[in-house]
């Protein structure tokens, strides 16, 4: 695992788990949220965002979470191992609930409410975003690590035992 993905429904915890991965295995970890959105709320062009995601990629090893699935199979091609939480509706709700107000390293100003926007995307990510998602998987299963969590305890289990591997 030295190229590694962490995708999901927004609220699902992507950024906390890379960040756990992060810690355990030392690997740089990049969140496209932070590339992507500028502190006054605004975004970079699409063809910045581009060129920044393709230096990473270029990089010898790295952990990239978020979805930006209009550059997931870019993404796919160049790693080696894929996380996928795809985890209840109600739990990536009340994830995107619980981390408002707080500041994170992993977006550029501290939420203040789940705009309609936001959550529709969570509402409708199973019915719009999760059927691309698992055919890109399939497409390249081969010669990917792909592991996908339904729950919570079963990304933190995971994690334990790497961390029982490292030592």
């Amino acid at each position: 695992m030295l190229k590694i993905i962490v995708i999901g429904c927004p609220g699902a915890g992507k950024s906390t788990f890379a960040r756990k991965l992060k810690n355990i295995t030392n690997l740089p970890l990049y969140h496209l949220d932070m590339i992507w959105h500028k502190p006054n709320k605004t975004n970079i062009s699409r063809k910045e965002f581009d060129k920044e995601l393709i230096n990473i990629l270029k990089r010898d090893k790295w952990i990239i979470d978020g979805n930006y699935n209009r550059t997931l199979e870019m993404r796919l091609k160049e790693c080696d191992t894929v996380f996928l939480l795809d985890f209840p509706l109600e739990v990536c709700l009340l994830g995107a609930k619980t981390r408002i107000g707080k500041k994170r390293e992993d977006l550029p100003w501290i939420e203040e409410k789940i705009d309609k926007e936001f959550e529709n995307a969570i509402l409708n990510f199973s019915k719009d975003k999760l059927p691309e998602i698992y055919n890109l998987l399939i497409k390249y299963k081969e010669d990917k690590n792909i592991i996908i969590f339904k729950t919570r305890q079963e990304a933190d289990d995971y994690l334990k035992k790497l961390i029982i591997k490292e030592i």
